[in-house]
């Protein structure tokens, strides 16, 4: 436990490295390990399951949909506890040694499936193990993602100038460890074996928690819990409250196991919580709020509404244009075979190349005045995620004589998707901060956590419209396999292009309910 005489360390007085306090390169660090191992599993999550393990593209779909709804809706609750009880340092090394412990689960691979008689023969015991690993991981993400991005804020004071850079410099960390993770990762999977691409993946979380716990020094004490004491109360049969918030992580984990099983469960349970939310956000505007707050909530709802449709087509890249990737695409580029989850790297690599670019742009339109407002920016994100799947509609009427796609058409994809990206997303989470109402900021940020973990499950069941029946985890006809991918890359390019082209429309609308907020 760090001292009260360290934990009162000025920002201004920590060791610096580089302009900026040496505890930033720890979060660093530590997430961009963390990243490394989620990324990196998650881009062979789909291939392995239906290529090893021979599920249905819907069935592996809906693990996957699963998943990435309940690792992004966990992290409200884990940044609860953290807040109130566990401080941030405790939180952040129980998720990363639940982590690691998924991990580790992952890299067991049992049988390969087969197909006997007509029937696909599993491995059950296998798959409840990868279950199981799942569930860690997603209480694992809840504990620490939510912390250590607060953990950067701290170390710096509320008027440092350097706080911006300081999450900037964070940010890259987060996208160097996705970039060389699905670089690495997922060939080690798909080439040498989906237990080596796993436990790889795992044994960068291991590092990350080691960088952690190294470098405790340099974080001042400003994660440790506010009120220790709280945590040694005792509540019952001799156990603290510390242990108890550990041992209450055992049942909930058999809770998660059961739940990433039942898609239909995690969508319906979402989505009534949305449902309560948003009758409880209307309740208060109607009852609690004048007009100009009234009128800056009823624009936050729009713009969270519009995220759904965002991410819902930005997140098909870890589903269908995965399989898109693996099915139909010529992925030679440059003499180069990539594997189908390397694409997955395009994303991190353009948001490295371009982030500088659009921080340049934004302050130069600024200066004169000609700065898109928030509503405008979101709307050309939407434009442009739809624009991407344009790029693989009209590459799908240029294949080949294998019939393979050029896989500069996907890469032109990613690069239009990232590009939506930094439209929208870095002034999203600001959006609520600015437009929620004071006394229901924590409540409003919930709600865009939940919107954005909703809309990884409707991604899912969006990329379930082009399933394909397979043979032993290969498609029979590439032909008929890419006419699927086309016709709902169609789907999205309008629906994408149709939802943005309105936001664009109603954007005047919403700038002048936005009271003077930009």
């Amino acid at each position: 436990m760090t001292d009260s005489s360290t934990a009162t360390l000025a920002p201004a007085s920590q060791p610096q490295f580089l302009g900026h306090p040496v505890g930033l390169y720890v979060c660093f660090l530590t997430e961009m390990w963390e990243r490394f191992s989620f990324y990196g599993m998650k881009y062979l999550l789909l291939l392995y399951l239906t290529k090893y393990h021979l599920f249905s593209d819907a069935g592996g779909l809906d693990v996957l949909g699963s998943y990435a709804g309940l690792v992004y809706a966990m992290p409200v609750i884990g940044g609860m506890l953290a807040d109130r009880y566990l401080g941030m340092r405790k939180a952040v090394t129980f998720g990363a040694i639940l982590l690691c412990l998924g991990h580790l689960g992952l890299a067991y691979e049992g049988f390969q499936a087969y197909i006997e008689n007509g029937v696909v023969v599993q491995d059950s015991g296998a798959i409840q193990v990868f279950y199981f690993s799942l569930a860690l991981i997603i209480m694992g993400v809840g504990f620490l993602k939510p912390n250590i991005s607060t953990i950067v804020g701290q170390l710096y004071g509320k008027e440092d100038a350097r706080r911006d850079s300081g999450f900037t410099i964070f940010y890259m960390g987060i996208n160097l460890g996705s970039f060389i993770a699905t670089i690495t990762v997922t060939y080690l999977g798909e080439t040498y074996g989906w237990g080596y691409g796993f436990g790889l993946a795992g044994i960068g979380m291991v590092l990350g928690l080691i960088v952690f716990l190294a470098g405790q020094k340099y974080l001042f004490g400003y994660a440790e819990p506010a009120n220790p004491a709280l945590l040694k109360e005792k509540v019952f049969a001799g156990i603290n409250k510390e242990w108890l918030i550990y041992l209450a992580t055992l049942p909930a984990l058999f809770v998660v196991w059961q739940l990433v099983q039942y898609n239909p469960v995690v969508h319906n349970t979402l989505l009534g919580m949305s449902v309560v939310v948003l009758i409880g956000v209307i309740w208060f505007m109607v009852t609690q709020c004048n007009k100009v707050e009234r009128d800056r909530m009823l624009v936050l709802i729009v713009l969270t509404f519009s995220t759904v449709v965002f991410w819902a087509l930005f997140e098909q890249s870890a589903s269908s244009m995965t399989l898109y990737a693996d099915r139909v695409l010529d992925r030679n580029v440059f003499g180069y075979d990539a594997t189908a989850g390397q694409f997955g790297s395009l994303n991190a690599f353009f948001i490295i190349t371009l982030a500088p670019f659009f921080a340049m742009l934004w302050i130069f339109l600024a200066k004169k005045g000609l700065e898109p407002s928030t509503p405008v920016k979101f709307a050309l994100g939407i434009i442009q995620a739809g624009l991407g799947f344009g790029a693989l509609v009209y590459g799908a009427q240029h294949p080949n004589d294998a019939g393979l796609v050029a896989a500069w058409w996907l890469i032109l994809a990613y690069m239009l998707h990232t590009m939506g990206e930094l439209c929208l997303s870095p002034v999203g989470l600001s959006a609520v901060t600015k437009l929620a109402v004071h006394k229901v900021v924590g409540v409003m940020m919930g709600a865009w956590f939940l919107a954005t973990a909703y809309s990884e499950l409707l991604a899912t069941q969006l990329a379930k419209l082009a399933a394909i029946d397979t043979h032993a985890g290969e498609v029979a006809d590439v032909s008929q396999a890419l006419n699927a991918y086309t016709e709902l890359f169609s789907f999205l390019m309008y629906f994408g292009v149709g939802v943005g082209v309105f936001m664009l429309l109603i954007s005047p609308w919403l700038r002048k309910r936005m009271h003077g907020v930009h």
